[in-house]
């Protein structure tokens, strides 16, 4: 008797598709059974409204957390940027897979780069965390650039460029790679990979999020074969900071872990983990920039506490109030 097939619940936009699609197979893989994957609408999907004005946090997963609580799908998959920091109490957070690219990518007209933008250039993005570090670049790199507010799934962001409408769009390199066909959909145009010295990601970008009720322990044991140790201790980290930090993904924090190993030759031992975390006013004129580093954490506990370390040395900088949102 062939088994009932998992139901993945997933939002319907073609990035989410893509993401799911990954999941999806490699649980097939792991447990044999099939995997189907339900469509669900999210209000971040049909409201229109910035992410800024509408609160960010939530907005693309509590559609997804009712249906699994209402037991329409047996799992979920989300980009963990999205993720509200406090868990769930009646849901768990199963695997964090092993994270994609975290860097942001600035799509502009071909032959341009950040540095090479037309005077007065118009960068669309939507994110406060992007507008604050590209304003502060350019502040310190005498450039002239206004990021202009967007939203939309990849295809209408890089569309803006395409038409001239904008000079160039800010997208994150994880959602670029897991659709695909990267060539087809940017042809003509260039992509830039902005270094995380000074466009940190947001916390958790890159990751995805597989999520399921506490109660299904049999499942929480079988997906927690896709986890990935070192993205959940580097996530962990950037997540506390945040929740640290009073703020939501709506709010102008950046924040990046990651493993630091011995120099080549001494066998890349793995000794350090570091974080970095940034806040900035919108505009660049303020930005509060800090790193830490400690052992590479081998719990829940030591991850967090060194995200509440970095969150508590920004706070003292005056970090709080460079947030437009606190919750």
């Amino acid at each position: 008797m062939t088994e009932r097939a998992l139901r993945l619940g997933t939002r319907r936009s073609k990035l989410a598709m893509a993401q799911s699609g990954h999941v999806a197979d490699a649980v097939r893989q792991l447990t044999g059974r099939p995997v189907e994957l339900v469509e669900i609408t999210t209000y971040g999907d049909t409201s229109r409204e910035h992410l800024a004005q509408i609160g960010g946090t939530g907005v693309f997963v509590a559609a997804l957390r009712d249906a699994l609580l209402d037991g329409e799908v047996d799992f979920a998959v989300h980009s963990l940027k999205d993720l509200p920091t406090a868990q769930h109490p009646d849901l768990v957070l199963a695997a964090i897979p092993k994270r994609e690219d975290p860097r942001d990518v600035l799509i502009t007209g071909e032959g341009l780069s950040l540095d090479r933008l037309p005077k007065g250039a118009r960068v669309g993005t939507g994110s406060p965390r992007r507008m604050a570090q590209l304003h502060a670049y350019a502040r310190s790199h005498g450039l002239d650039l206004t990021c202009v507010p967007i939203r939309g799934n990849v295809d209408t962001r890089v569309g803006y460029v395409r038409k001239g409408e904008l000079d160039a769009v800010v997208l994150a390199a994880a959602g670029l790679n897991r659709i695909g066909g990267t060539e087809e959909l940017l042809g003509g145009l260039s992509a830039e990979h902005l270094p995380v010295d000074f466009m940190l990601p947001a916390p958790g970008q890159g990751a995805l999020a597989v999520e399921c009720p506490a109660s299904n322990s049999d499942l929480v044991a079988t997906l927690a074969a896709l986890d990935d140790p070192q993205t959940r201790a580097a996530v962990t980290a950037e997540r506390t900071l945040l929740a640290a930090l009073e703020a939501g993904c709506s709010a102008p924090v950046g924040a990046l872990a990651d493993i630091l190993a011995d120099a080549p030759g001494h066998g890349q031992v793995v000794t350090e983990m570091r974080l970095r975390g940034v806040v900035g006013t919108t505009d660049g004129s303020t930005l509060v920039q800090l790193s830490t580093t400690g052992p590479v954490p081998t719990s829940y506990d030591e991850a967090a506490a060194l995200g509440r370390e970095l969150a508590a040395e920004m706070l003292a900088k005056g970090a709080a109030g460079l947030m437009g949102e606190r919750l």
